[in-house]
């Protein structure tokens, strides 16, 4: 037996076993921070795979997928999303990211000086008056980064095959089948989004959708991003424009139409009415819209992960093998302790919040696992 070979195989041995369950925009990017490690032998476990871009059973394929203002300040938060805001702008000349001028609406009487997030986006300005629609009142403009599902989500799937990391699909049913896939002393990282509800042994009834629905088209006249403050959406709906980076990543761009953001709802068909209304409130920010060149490629409708209380990112351990009152044929195998740490609940805001959250995970799987950083 070659040295070469007894170098892979004791490396292979010394390994920690790690396994993501889910590979949405979360598990993929957790297991992409994670796979700079080669003490990691990682494997992600999911139903639906980064390809399956049709698939309305995960949220990853129908995101926005920029940055987007949403909420309050949260320090935690801004540190997620400061690091995902910058590490999609050093993608821009990969293609896989792309850079939009921006125009946001507020209230008039909104302290604009002071919004939380001034500091973390590129070329904060307040807007002049022959800037802002006739519809609203005070704005702020400024540079953001978005990224397209259609590309993005398989460039990441390429980036792990190349890094050794392995796929398997396959439906995971409790919380003890998937630390089980881990074994004793695994990790076992749980990006199951809006599956954290139904997972038994784990059930987070703080889990809920948020519907949304929205429009593609082809207008290269519609570049900017725009939105309206996005604040209880009491009514439904939310009004956003975002340019995003063209499948083919050769300098193209299409625009997506929003929305609605409809909380406790799961209904994933298409509805004609709300198109109507997106169209038309779109088009009051950005009169282009109603070009007759405007192309429609495409309606999206998907569901947001979101839980009550906010992203749930935190570790706690668990003993194997489980025994669950729910499945008589729970895996057995050996006694032990998986470490599991906590990705879901990120709501509509998961790409913006990919790369700091998954470096959080990063550091709390590193701290357990190898805590004198050896």
């Amino acid at each position: 037996m070659s040295d070469s070979t007894n170098a892979s195989q004791k490396n292979a041995a010394t390994q920690t076993q790690v396994v993501v369950l889910g590979a949405g925009v979360i598990g993929l990017t957790v297991a992409h921070v994670l796979s700079r490690d080669a003490r990691y032998k990682i494997k992600i476990v999911a139903r639906d795979m980064p390809e399956d871009l049709d698939s309305q059973a995960f949220a990853s394929p129908w995101a926005g997928a920029n940055w987007s203002p949403m909420g309050t300040y949260n320090e935690r938060i801004y540190k997620w999303e400061k690091t995902t805001y910058d590490k999609f702008w050093d993608m821009i000349p990969t293609g896989l990211a792309i850079a939009s001028p921006s125009r946001v609406f507020y209230e008039e009487g909104t302290d604009l000086n002071n919004l939380w997030y001034k500091t973390l986006v590129r070329d904060f300005r307040i807007l002049g008056p022959d800037e802002i629609p006739a519809s609203m009142k005070a704005g702020v403009g400024f540079q953001t980064v978005s990224v397209c599902p259609d590309a993005y989500l398989p460039w990441l799937k390429a980036e792990l095959v190349a890094r050794g990391v392995e796929f398997v699909r396959k439906r995971v049913v409790t919380l003890g089948e998937a630390a089980a896939l881990a074994g004793p002393n695994g990790v076992l990282v749980n990006a199951t989004g809006l599956g954290a509800r139904s997972l038994i042994g784990l059930e987070d009834k703080d889990v809920y959708p948020i519907r949304g629905q929205t429009i593609v088209i082809d207008n290269p006249k519609v570049h900017e991003f725009m939105c309206t403050e996005l604040t209880n959406a009491e009514d439904g709906n939310a009004t956003y424009i975002i340019p995003r980076p063209h499948p083919s990543r050769d300098g193209r761009f299409t625009t997506i139409l929003g929305g609605k953001y409809q909380k406790d709802d799961w209904d994933t068909s298409f509805s004609a009415a709300d198109a109507e209304g997106i169209l038309a409130r779109c088009a009051a920010l950005a009169p282009a819209i109603r070009d007759p060149a405007t192309r429609i490629l495409r309606h999206n409708v998907g569901l947001r992960p979101a839980r009550r209380g906010g992203p749930r990112v935190e570790a706690e351990t668990l003993d194997v093998p489980v025994k669950s009152r729910w499945l008589t044929d729970e895996p057995e195998g050996e006694k032990g302790t998986v470490l599991v740490v906590h990705a879901y609940g990120f709501g509509p805001a998961g790409y913006q919040m990919s790369w700091g959250a998954a470096e959080e995970v990063g550091e709390l799987v590193n701290s357990r696992v190898n805590p004198n950083g050896a």
